[in-house]
């Protein structure tokens, strides 16, 4: 069964991402590349990408009568933004929870977890016509 984690992260994490010492930085980056290798050679990997920062995100609305409207950014109110994802095909939701919660334990500064919290959602199919 596929399963998309969805890993989201305060609109600040990015700027605070940049001001971590480089081990830091590396040691995450590391812990990423690591994760995805471990997915791949078990054959549960499907497709995961990390997000650029938010100054370069758009929303898109299609719009019944004033058309379509594209805006900056995320919602103003936003509190949190996608910053990656994975896609896994995995056995079932015990095995697609055990990767999420590996995915929150992502080192920070110091080394320690960083705790995001990782959405766990069930890819469907779309409903026959």
């Amino acid at each position: 069964m596929k399963y998309m984690l969805l890993m989201n992260a305060p609109v600040s994490a990015f700027g605070e991402v940049a001001t971590w010492d480089k081990e830091d930085i590396r040691a995450m980056v590391d812990f990423m590349h690591a994760l995805d290798k471990d997915l791949t050679d078990s054959g549960e990997w499907v497709d995961g990408q990390g997000l650029t920062d938010e100054i370069t995100l758009a929303c898109a609305f299609g719009g019944e009568n004033d058309g379509p409207v594209v805006t900056d950014g995320p919602y103003p109110e936003s509190k949190e933004v996608l910053v990656g994802y994975w896609l896994v095909d995995v056995a079932g939701k015990e095995r697609a929870v055990e990767i999420a919660l590996r995915i929150s334990t992502c080192p920070g500064p110091g080394g320690r977890p960083t705790r995001q919290p990782v959405e766990i959602r069930p890819v469907g199919q779309a409903p026959e016509a």
